[in-house]
């Protein structure tokens, strides 16, 4: 492809839209190089060199599934929509599984993709998608900017989206041609950083919610979604306390409140206390404050009935699409989270002794839950995952994060670890594996003096664990823990349970983890006994702190420890007995 002549009366589509990044505050791209957006890497290089303001890093990845959950942990991280540059067609088909993730966990994103040009468009060119239709049902938006001079016009727009109401990804193809045109700088629109609109509750709904909870004898608040911030979370917080609620957290969002405090009774999702579900159960009213209220929230629509549950339900989310999506709750109040939670905390509060007590109650019933699991208690398993879960919370920070992405070894850490302040948690909704290991270091690149802990399992590990050469190049000093079991276990889990003794697929034969990670110049250790961990984890963290790598342990356990209250044989023997 030529170059066209450039010159300083004139901007090219490439150079646009770093432009734009750059007005609306972009400080960090995820990506993988391709020719198909060539002008953008070189405006990027001359804006590098010449930039008045600080340099947008370009963070060098090596599969794009790695960029998109980069760049998804980047906006959950900071309420920013986190950005990534793919290639078309196979580099697009990559890091759809971020996308979707972001969707479905409510990630502010934008996916900007390079693509054939106009002048080859709906011949199926060289890697040539439609990807209106590929990403319809998984992004807010998708659009294609075929003309330079409106480059300013679709990033503003995307912006705008990603984080207006529901946050969520955008996507935006880049014609290969539409990056070369050449637009005169007074032809060049002004436009302005993007400004995040949200809904706010009415007086009128926010007197009728307080009116509903002074009327309650058994009420219970949910926190879940996206959109919140230090701020909201500090609100709500002040809401739960003046008025004594007992607080849950939904399925991967247990860092939106301090799970130390007195109010804090559990969170909301797979592997729930029992003791917490039946009281969800016979609440009279749950106030479900930025949940979507979706499978895993709702223990599959089993918790709250739908249509119409049984509960009184007030339903607040940032989305008026989804209220009244499954549940035609009492009250629907759309409405983001700092602008509810500012204004709950301005409420008077109500008469509390009808719940007051019953909140110390719960509470202790969280507490008796994260006692030592009872396949533990007698002792004949080398590696106790209870007591590495124990270990780790005495020897790291409590602002330290937390990143996993799917299999049951994360109930280890969802279950047992507590979790501080916001943004202490960084796991997908969407339950896709391969998340991990780049969330974690894009944790560690976006938050440096933080420590950051990965829970990956082995199967999950291998999906993005190529990104530990990222981790180096980028001296992202992220410390993690595999769970090392030989098998896609949660698959095995529900084999046993529904075709027991008929395995098929799940056993695998890895690499030695430890070596691997130092074979990226990273450190790597192998623990099989509980005694082993503490001074494994305390050379790991050291490690990491001083040479700014990244740290692999290696738990090597007992196939039998599938999950905190059953082993794989009385998963069996129970299906067997049927």
């Amino acid at each position: 492809m030529s170059n066209p002549t450039i010159t300083s009366i004139t901007r090219s589509g490439g150079q646009l839209i770093v432009d734009a990044l750059q007005i609306h505050g972009v400080d960090t791209i995820f990506g993988v190089p391709g020719e198909s957006y060539l002008p953008v890497l070189d405006a990027l290089h001359e804006h590098k060199t010449g930039a008045i303001q600080a340099p947008i890093r370009f963070i060098i990845n090596r599969q794009e599934g790695g960029s998109a959950f980069m760049a998804e942990a980047y906006g959950k991280l900071t309420g920013k929509p986190g950005i990534c540059f793919v290639t078309r067609g196979p580099g697009a088909t990559n890091a759809s599984i971020g996308v979707h993730t972001a969707y479905q966990d409510s990630t502010p994103m934008i996916l900007f993709i390079g693509q054939v040009g106009n002048d080859f468009v709906e011949r199926e060119a060289f890697q040539e998608i439609d990807y209106r239709r590929m990403y319809g049902q998984m992004a807010k938006w998708v659009a294609q900017i075929d003309r330079a001079d409106r480059v300013h016009e679709y990033v503003a727009r995307a912006f705008q989206i990603a984080t207006s109401g529901r946050p969520g990804p955008v996507v935006l193809a880049l014609p290969e041609d539409m990056l070369s045109q050449l637009v005169e700088t007074s032809q060049i629109p002004a436009v302005r950083h993007y400004q995040p609109v949200q809904a706010s509750p009415g007086n009128t709904q926010l007197q009728e919610l307080r009116q509903r909870l002074a009327q309650a004898q058994r009420p219970l608040v949910i926190l879940g979604g996206g959109g919140w911030n230090q701020a909201a979370c500090a609100a709500i917080q002040q809401f739960i306390e003046q008025n004594h609620l007992p607080v849950a957290c939904a399925f991967r969002f247990q860092d939106l409140f301090d799970n130390q405090h007195p109010n804090y009774i559990g969170d909301v999702g797979i592997g729930i206390n029992p003791k917490l579900a039946q009281r969800i159960q016979q609440a009279d009213l749950v106030i479900a404050i930025g949940p979507r209220l979706g499978e895993m929230t709702t223990g599959g629509y089993q918790l709250l009935q739908a249509p119409v549950p049984q509960q009184s339900l007030i339903h607040i989310h940032a989305d008026a699409l989804e209220l009244g999506r499954v549940y035609q709750a009492d009250m629907l109040i759309n409405s983001g989270m700092p602008q509810i939670a500012s204004t709950l905390a301005a409420l008077p509060p109500v008469d509390a002794n009808a719940w007051q007590a019953s909140v110390a109650q719960a509470r202790a019933e969280y507490v008796a839950n994260q006692a030592p699991a009872a396949i533990f208690q007698n002792d004949q398993h080398p590696l106790n995952l209870w007591q590495v879960v124990q270990e780790l919370s005495a020897q790291i920070p409590a602002d330290s994060i937390i990143t996993n992405g799917a299999g049951n070894h994360t109930t280890w850490a969802h279950r047992y670890y507590r979790y501080g302040r916001m943004r202490t948690q960084l796991a997908p909704t969407s339950g896709a594996m391969g998340y991990s290991v780049p969330s974690g270091i894009a944790a560690k690149i976006t938050c440096p003096e933080r420590t950051v802990i990965t829970f990956a399992g082995d199967g999950e590990f291998l999906m993005n664990g190529q990104e530990l050469a990222t981790a180096a190049q980028y001296r992202a000093g992220v410390v993690i823990l595999l769970f090392n079991n030989s098998m896609f276990g949660t698959i095995r889990m529900h084999q046993e349970r529904e075709f027991p003794t008929r395995q098929v697929g799940t056993e695998l034969h890895n690499p030695d983890f430890a070596a691997l990670a130092r074979a990226y110049g990273g450190s790597g250790e192998v623990v099989t006994r509980t005694e082993e961990f503490a001074p494994a984890l305390t050379r790991a963290l050291a490690f990491s702190r001083e040479q700014h790598l990244p740290a692999l342990i290696e738990l090597r356990y007992d196939v039998n420890l599938i999950t905190p209250g059953a082993t794989l044989e009385t998963i069996q023997k129970t299906a067997l007995a049927r």
